[in-house]
């Protein structure tokens, strides 16, 4: 089978796509034949061992994938041959089969793609899981969402929307905010055009903002901290931007503030039933159409380094997925 492999930590350019051994599958593994896998910016991390993350050389990066079942090991009969299901690896999906435990399967249901369950898992889940678990976001509050077009600021946008919240989304250009608004955001605000700190304190009005959802970092964290309300919320999601941000903590003290930090891959490990309960309510959404899932493009194998360069660059508007 081929598969998407990094033999020497470096960039996109540097992966190679090889013929390897078809896997098979132990107990309670199941062989799933990927028919779409989804990267995220943290595959251009790991791939450059600046992940906290760090696999083995030689691996494939992907941490999610929809496929379909074609075997099962001992232990394993909960699933069955030919169910639809996403699977979350935490890397290794870029590849034609893939071994993963049940533990890591979750069933697709009729009416959702396998373009749109491909790229649930990390983003809509690390969302789900800061909007919801983190933040307590409740119907009515201002919800303020950075890098709102990327992966995972599309989809605070879109389940920020959907649980009833008033969603102020911020992006670099006009083009990546008429997607945001498209998506759910009731207001809009352009970083490359206007002070974060004053279009905020413009936008949030007298209502004022209840949660930031931060998966920049660098400059904007700051400005957008100081503009939430007493006792509001900071969620830590990333670092796209590349700098750790050094928040002065008497700002927290000041007004009241929760800066609460989001490790989705920890919250995975350690709460596997909130996790579980989480992907059938995020499947359940998309099924009745209240989340889009939104696919910024669909790439073969073969153009797998174009694929990563557009996550890179900060170019995505909604998942970025490889069809091996």
């Amino acid at each position: 089978m081929k598969a998407l492999l990094c033999k020497a930590l470096g960039g996109p350019d540097d992966l190679v796509i090889e013929e390897v051994p078809d896997p098979v599958p132990g107990p309670g593994e199941a062989l799933v034949r990927v028919s779409v896998a989804a990267l995220n910016f943290f595959d251009t991390l790991i791939i450059a061992g600046r992940y906290q993350v760090k696999p083995d050389l030689p691996f494939s990066p992907g941490a999610e994938a929809c496929g379909v079942i074609e075997a099962v090991g001992p232990g394993a009969e909960a699933f069955r041959v030919g169910e639809r299901v996403i699977v979350h690896l935490g890397y290794g999906a870029c590849r034609e089969r893939v071994v993963a435990p049940i533990s890591g399967l979750t069933r697709v249901p009729e009416g959702v793609s396998d373009e749109q369950a491909a790229g649930l898992s990390v983003t809509y889940g690390t969302s789900l899981h800061a909007l919801q678990d983190r933040a307590n976001l409740q119907p009515g509050e201002t919800l303020v969402v950075l890098g709102a077009t990327g992966g995972v600021g599309l989809a605070a946008v879109e389940l920020g929307h959907a649980m009833g919240a008033r969603v102020i989304a911020c992006a670099s250009s006009a083009e990546k905010l008429e997607l945001a608004k498209a998506h759910g955001a009731d207001l809009t605000l352009d970083y490359g055009r206007e002070s974060l700190r004053e279009g905020l304190k413009r936008l949030g009005g007298e209502a004022g903002i209840d949660v930031v959802y931060d998966p920049v970092g660098g400059e904007y964290s700051e400005p957008a901290l100081r503009s939430l309300n007493w006792k509001g919320r900071f969620l830590v999601v990333g670092f796209a931007a590349g700098e750790i941000p050094k928040i002065p903590l008497n700002l927290a003290l000041l007004k009241g503030i929760d800066i609460q930090g989001v490790f989705w891959g920890a919250f995975l490990k350690r709460e596997p039933e909130g996790h579980a309960a989480n992907q059938a309510r995020l499947l359940s959404l998309v099924r009745e159409g209240r989340l889009s899932a939104k696919v910024h493009g669909v790439y073969p194998l073969e153009e797998a380094a174009s694929a990563l360069g557009i996550l890179a660059r900060r170019e995505a508007m909604g998942k970025v997925l490889l069809r091996p």
